[in-house]
């Protein structure tokens, strides 16, 4: 007779605890349903490669007719003898209508969320949620004409106050004349963005385990201290990914801009009085009318805003991924 040793009962009981492998038969509607979202993927791929290619191609001789002045060169005659272009004063405008848009939007868009997550009753936060998203879809065709009809009038009052008591600040010295400035822009491109910001925030405050808040609270935390020591700290990657985000769609805006903007290509730290330009309205603008050099221009302003925009979106991206 055998007698078992403690070894072969340890090797049995190993055998025995060891998790078994699982093997799930692939069904046809399986690859189906692979190779059509792979596809898929692949897809937008392609089609962003061949915008890039398209763009560089046509770039080219643009970029050998004015090289490295291209960036920092701030006339835009490109059909004009000589020839002078180069999009330093569109790069400029782009910037501070982000930037002013950014400034009024991601506090508005940060303090909807809240509310929606937090101080909505239940039976209205879903309708709160559905409009969030219906304006994020509205055309910006439609924005541009509301500010250029109707906001535009009321925001020379606005634009006027901050002349006369803060006319001390370079950036808001002006002459009588308010209309047609960035800061107006700026202020359009907030209400676009607005929607956007606030959507993301939204889910990225949701995703907060609510037992934080809870234990919070069952300490003798206010709402506001939950809102201010857990929900915000606890969310802060992602709020910030929400506003790159919005960030890519103000430094792309164009029709909206195209109205409201009186274009002309000079850089002035004066934010209220008329003047400025962005080079997605520039492109809009200036491309019927283009010759051969102009539209080649055009095409490498159009691929310098690609390159700025993708980077901004994959930026944002990256901290909404760290944020999870």
């Amino acid at each position: 007779m055998s007698i078992a040793t403690s070894s072969d009962l340890f090797d049995h009981r190993s055998l025995a605890e060891a998790p078994r492998e699982l093997h799930q038969p692939v069904t046809r509607a399986d690859r189906i349903y692979r190779a059509v979202t792979t596809g898929a993927a692949f897809t937008s791929l392609i089609v962003m490669g061949l915008i890039a290619l398209f763009l560089i191609i046509q770039a080219i001789p643009a970029f050998r007719v004015a090289g490295w002045k291209f960036f920092t060169e701030f006339e835009w005659r490109p059909d004009d003898v000589p020839v002078k272009f180069g999009i330093g004063s569109m790069l400029y405008g782009t910037v501070v209508i982000s930037f002013i848009g950014l400034i009024i939007a991601v506090p508005i868009s940060i303090g909807t969320a809240l509310f929606v997550n937090e101080y909505a009753p239940r039976r209205l936060q879903r309708g709160l949620i559905t409009l969030i998203d219906l304006l994020a879809a509205v055309p910006s065709l439609i924005f541009g004409l509301w500010g250029l009809y109707y906001l535009q009038p009321r925001m020379v009052g606005v634009a006027e106050f901050l002349s006369n008591n803060f006319g001390f600040i370079p950036i808001f010295k002006t002459n009588e004349i308010y209309s047609s400035s960035l800061f107006i822009a700026g202020v359009v491109v907030a209400l676009m963005i607005i929607p956007i910001i606030a959507s993301i925030s939204r889910a990225v405050l949701s995703e907060v385990p609510r037992s934080y808040c809870e234990a919070a609270l069952a300490l003798g935390g206010t709402r506001s201290g939950v809102v201010s020591t857990v929900l915000l700290p606890h969310s802060k990657s992602g709020l910030v990914g929400a506003s790159m985000l919005g960030l890519g769609r103000a430094l792309g805006e164009t029709i909206a801009i195209a109205l409201i903007l009186s274009f002309d290509y000079t850089v002035s730290p004066r934010i209220l009085q008329p003047g400025g330009a962005n080079i997605a309205g520039t492109i809009a603008l200036r491309f019927g009318e283009a010759l051969e050099t102009g539209k080649s221009a055009l095409a490498a302003a159009g691929l310098t805003l690609f390159a700025l925009t993708l980077l901004v979106n994959l930026f944002a991206r990256t901290i909404v991924n760290r944020s999870k």
